[in-house]
């Protein structure tokens, strides 16, 4: 990467910066799409970030976190005003409390990212719009151009992988503190099957199954925020069956659905489950952020082989699709 360019506009009340990159604008693009990627970059190097939320269309919002080298955190949000895969997105971009609001105490500003693709590969051109000038003052004195300056100079070793999609065809958990995990899986479908075959009953039947020998004996759907959800199994080999239910708190097709989830019979408190789909090259990327009440309950859910049975289901969607395509 070549840093072309950092330019403050005192009039203008901007700051812009303009780099240059060997990979196609697709491939950059992706690498702010993903959030295992943008954790990566987003940040100088001794404060990487952590994303616990990254929901991009507009009116979607990003929550992440940096975390600094004796453990402090500094939090930060991003509101999507636009999207235009794969050219450009446009985010309020603000500090954040430790509980994901805003801190009104910090000035927010307005950035805007444009991909273009030049002789050789792309281009980036991050625009930085300040309210005022004390604000954009306040943000320089802070060392916004050298923090942006670090964090941009290690995209390149993340789009020189081109294996960071591939890893998640196949579902991929990583743990985000002491309460969430995050489970990523890159389907090679298009955003709207995804979407639609996790809220067609008939669809959920042919592949939300788990490990081979079951079957989905229940599915009953929410569709509006305040419905509840119900599913439950049944072993064909006769073992007692289990299920779930909880409420959809938020739903936003074909890009983001929030629901709690109970185990059916089982007391005290459930979890909330948060899926973003967004498409990449190569597919549809999901999502799945799972916050549990504590450290415990998400250990034992872990080890019950949940992963494995997340990809088993999975891989069966995919296989369903792929043959009612052929």
């Amino acid at each position: 990467m070549a840093i072309t360019a950092i330019d403050t506009d005192r009039d203008a009340l901007t700051v812009t910066l303009v780099a240059d990159f060997t990979v196609p604008v697709q491939r950059l693009w992706d690498a702010y799409m993903d959030p295992r990627q943008l954790e990566r970059f987003w940040g100088p190097p001794s404060w990487p970030a952590t994303f616990t939320q990254h929901d991009v269309r507009p009116g979607g919002r990003s929550n992440y976190h940096m975390t600094g080298p004796d453990g402090e955190q500094s939090g930060g949000y991003w509101e999507f005003v636009n999207v235009n895969p794969p050219h450009a997105f446009e985010v309020l971009d603000g500090f954040a409390n430790p509980d994901g609001t805003p801190n009104t105490e910090m000035p927010s500003m307005t950035m805007r990212l444009e991909f273009r693709e030049r002789d050789g590969g792309s281009r980036l051109t991050v625009t930085t719009r300040f309210a005022n000038a004390q604000t954009l003052d306040q943000l320089l004195d802070m060392g916004m151009v050298e923090g942006s300056r670090e964090a941009m100079e290690q995209i390149d070793d993340v789009v020189a992988d081109d294996s960071a999609l591939e890893t998640v065809r196949a579902t991929q958990l990583q743990l985000l503190g002491d309460t969430q995990a995050r489970a990523s899986r890159l389907f090679q479908m298009n955003i709207d099957d995804v979407w639609r075959a996790h809220h067609d009953p008939g669809l959920l039947r042919q592949w939300l199954l788990g490990p081979d020998g079951w079957v989905l004996s229940v599915a009953e759907v929410g569709q509006r925020p305040g419905d509840t959800f119900r599913y439950e199994w049944e072993s064909e080999t006769g073992e007692p069956g289990f299920g779930f239910t909880g409420q959809l708190l938020e739903s936003h097709p074909p890009h983001r659905e929030v629901t709690t989830e109970n185990l059916i019979g089982a007391e005290g408190p459930g979890t909330t489950n948060a899926m973003n789909l967004v498409e990449v090259s190569g597919g549809t990327l999901l999502t799945l952020v799972i916050t549990y009440p504590d450290a415990e309950l998400r250990n034992e859910i872990l080890e019950t082989g949940m992963v494995d049975g997340m990809e088993a289901s999975y891989a069966r969607l995919e296989e369903f699709f792929r043959q009612a395509a052929a």
